[in-house]
């Protein structure tokens, strides 16, 4: 697909909305994308057309959904280059994702899990959660100064510490910085480490290859990259998806049931227990294949052109302070801010307000790193590849008027 922002902006029906003769300005990415004509159509074709349960029976509406739902199950193991498709699995969400693996794992008590200083909620809280009922270990690397990771202490704690899992975000909502992924991994392997990845803001915006990465687990969302709300994906390799237990269990799977006892599917369907989000997998479908096809080159490009742009103009105001490195290459399309003697969420109202810019405010589920450093919160700008230069500059313009307010 040829990079066009303006042809592809026609793709997205939201982006043609105005509000009181101003257009909207979608800057909330980092939350949740926008989605295209195709992976709308794509739901609405399920509801219309083919409306039914999936492995359930055998009528024909029954196989069609069944087929469509395997092939979008082949099309997100070529996306991130797993193995086979029995290494993926249907979630709602990269939370449900990661918790499969923390409910699921048999830890001991003792066991250690590494995890940074911005990890969200979602990889947070699980651990937590363990550490009380369970009693594992909890160990927090400290980023540096610049919120960057700080390889060389992850390298004389795991070397000391030998925890059992080593689970991180790949690229962090809070900032945008992306860890060094594949040097992690290797060393966290070397010292018998399992890993586990948080992609749900890496993989709308970069290639993934779990082989090439060695990754054990991996979550991403769906909403986060044009697909529907409601959907996900967790990776495992096979090996370690057969020493997982399921979070649920029900219809869906299991082989079979007595009055005292049961016998699991195998994987995926071991994960998958109830009625699926059939709509919003068909949409997950088109997402990838949209994404495919415009090319992670052309994505990246775009976003660091905005995020240049206004990191640059922003240098120019000292009351405004980003969180994170000073260089926009380092922080994807994100840009989280906070600017002295103004509330977050009074800055995003007056965003929304004056210009009809919707952003980010608060703690961005990372209530953690906030906590620690002492912060209210940040308002946070994040883009992607169907945004423009032109939008970026009315986000200028705007700033400069809510600065002149105080």
């Amino acid at each position: 697909m040829k990079f066009d922002v303006e042809k592809i902006r026609q793709d997205f029906p939201l982006l043609k909305k105005f509000l009181k003769g101003r257009p909207y300005i979608y800057f909330d990415n980092a939350c949740m994308s926008l989605r295209p004509q195709a992976v709308l159509n794509a739901e609405k074709e399920y509801y219309e057309q083919e409306s039914s349960c999936a492995g359930r029976s055998v009528h024909k509406l029954s196989e069609e959904v069944n087929r469509r739902i395997e092939q979008v199950r082949k099309l997100a193991a070529r996306f991130i280059n797993a193995k086979s498709e029995k290494e993926i699995i249907f979630t709602k969400n990269t939370t449900e994702g990661l918790n499969i693996v923390a409910r699921g794992w048999p830890f001991n008590e003792g066991d250690k899990v590494f995890i940074t200083d911005k990890e969200h909620n979602s990889n947070l809280v699980p651990w937590l959660v363990l550490k009380k009922e369970k009693h594992i270990i909890l160990k927090v690397i400290p980023s540096k100064s610049n919120n960057v990771f700080d390889l060389e202490t992850f390298k004389e704690l795991i070397e000391q510490e030998r925890p059992r899992f080593v689970s991180l975000g790949m690229t962090s909502n809070l900032d945008g910085v992306t860890i060094p992924t594949e040097e992690i991994i290797k060393i966290s392997h070397q010292y018998g480490a399992l890993t586990m990845l948080d992609a749900a803001q890496a993989a709308p915006h970069q290639k993934i290859d779990v082989l090439d990465l060695d990754v054990d687990f991996l979550a991403f969302s769906g909403h986060k990259m044009l697909g529907p709300t409601a959907t996900g994906i967790l990776y495992g390799k096979k090996e370690l998806l057969d020493k997982l237990d399921p979070l649920l269990t029900g219809g869906g799977n299991l082989e079979t049931s007595f009055y005292d006892s049961y016998k699991f599917l195998g994987a995926p369907q071991k994960f998958e227990a109830g009625l699926q989000n059939y709509a919003g997998i068909y949409g997950l479908g088109e997402a990838i294949i949209y994404l495919e096809e415009l090319g992670f080159d052309n994505i990246k490009k775009q976003e660091l052109e905005l995020n240049k742009f206004i990191t640059e103009a922003i240098s120019n105001f000292p009351q405004v302070k980003i969180i994170g490195p000073k260089d926009p290459s380092s922080r994807g399309g994100i840009i989280s801010f906070h600017i002295d003697d103004f509330d977050s969420r009074e800055v995003a109202l007056m965003f929304d307000q004056l210009s009809n810019i919707a952003i980010r405010s608060g703690q961005h589920c990372v209530h953690s790193w906030f906590n620690h450093h002492h912060l209210s919160g940040s308002a946070r700008a994040s883009f992607y590849f169907y945004n423009t230069l032109e939008e970026a500059k009315i986000f200028v313009e705007t700033l400069e008027k809510i600065l002149k307010l105080k």
